[in-house]
């Protein structure tokens, strides 16, 4: 029997799936979590076979960044996501998380009952991985358009801002020509452009941020880079390809 974690901040549906689940004899719910910060807490108490998982969560947590922090502390623990939500934002922390393997991601109004959901957690467990067709196709606008330009990203405030960073320019001197009294408006407009271009992630040095933030101005491209500092960009499948900075 399956020993799965159950991750759902609705308290209607939570219980639902837990019976629905369990009546199947396939599956057992190991224990039942409302938040992300929950299911992490329970996971490094005791690890599940797998998890069955909303993608909107309550907490500071969503779905996807949940996934995330456990699978940093228990690589590729098997996870199914569902979500009935149509939000650029998750296909894109999806996209950009790294998830290769051992999951499915679907959505919750197609694959709702148990005996659908039973074989994407044995799928995923197996180590295959699966995509609904309809969030396949968002994922993929998403990747497009985000490879189509980084400005994308950005309301038109934080563009003006990009493009001034690129030149070299202090906040003050930024905050003087956009007319701003003060400079810590600037300091927040960058955080924004951080965290919509996955810096905030991949590094805490505000020098770095702002070089990274000059080379994907240039490029006209979006870049990540790992711990080492080497930069990537994203294929054609959504996978990091090693990208050569001239």
């Amino acid at each position: 029997m399956l020993r799965v974690l159950l991750v759902e901040d609705n308290d209607r549906l939570r219980p639902a799936l837990r019976a629905g689940l369990d009546r199947t004899g396939e599956v057992r719910i190991v224990d039942a979590c409302a938040t992300g910060e929950e299911a992490l807490a329970a996971c490094l108490a005791s690890p599940p076979q797998a998890i069955l998982m909303d993608v909107q969560l309550g907490g500071e947590l969503d779905g996807i960044a949940t996934a995330v922090a456990i699978r940093r502390e228990i690589p590729r623990l098997p996870v199914v996501f569902y979500s009935i939500q149509d939000d650029e934002a998750y296909y894109r922390a999806f996209r950009r998380s790294g998830i290769l393997s051992h999951y499915a991601y679907v959505r919750k109004s197609n694959y709702l009952l148990p005996e659908m959901i039973v074989p994407l957690l044995r799928d995923a467990v197996a180590g295959r991985s699966f995509i609904d067709g309809e969030i396949e196709s968002r994922v993929q606008e998403v990747r497009e358009k985000d490879e189509q330009s980084p400005m994308a990203l950005l309301e038109p405030n934080e563009q003006a801002v990009a493009h001034m960073l690129a030149q070299g320019l202090s906040n003050e001197q930024i905050a003087g020509r956009m007319g701003f009294r003060d400079k810590r408006t600037i300091s927040r407009t960058n955080g924004q452009i951080y965290a919509a271009w996955g810096l905030a992630d991949s590094t805490t040095d505000e020098k770095v941020a702002r070089t990274r933030v000059a080379i994907i101005m240039r490029e006209g491209r979006l870049l990540t880079w790992d711990e080492s500092g080497r930069a990537y960009s994203i294929g054609p499948r959504g996978e990091q390809v090693p990208y050569d900075i001239a």
